[in-house]
């Protein structure tokens, strides 16, 4: 399959915005990492969570990245007409892009875990979605 140098430049619009919510992600959790004073076994359990969740948030900028040089990269083996190599650093631009996302689900679940501690903290009761 031949792609033209157009197909890889309109993944730029997307990874860039992917890593700028990552990048709001990341400064989110700083933030609250930083306002942490209480010494409870909740807070433990939250720092616990959000180390987790930085790490992930780390792989998917790293991913995210990789992802957008890899798609650079590909449009500059296409300009130079070597389009079975850009082909082929494309297609690791999607994959990379696929892990990312990946990581990015993780993360959200996560999240969503550290919600629930924080709930348990505070002693408000939740019903559980079957």
């Amino acid at each position: 399959m031949d792609i033209t140098l157009t197909t890889p430049a309109m993944l730029f619009p997307a990874i860039s915005l992917l890593l700028l919510a990552y990048t709001n992600r990341f400064v989110t959790l700083a933030s609250i990492i930083r306002n942490f004073e209480d010494d409870s076994d909740s807070t433990h359990k939250q720092v616990t969570n959000l180390r987790k969740r930085i790490q992930l948030i780390k792989r998917m900028q790293e991913g995210g990245a990789a992802s957008f040089f890899l798609c650079v990269l590909s449009m500059l083996a296409i300009y130079l007409q070597y389009q079975s190599v850009g082909s082929w650093i494309f297609a690791g631009s999607l994959v990379l892009l696929l892990w990312s996302l990946w990581l990015s689900v993780l993360e959200i679940r996560i999240s969503v875990e550290a919600l629930d501690v924080h709930l348990d903290s505070v002693n408000i009761q939740v019903k559980k979605v079957k």
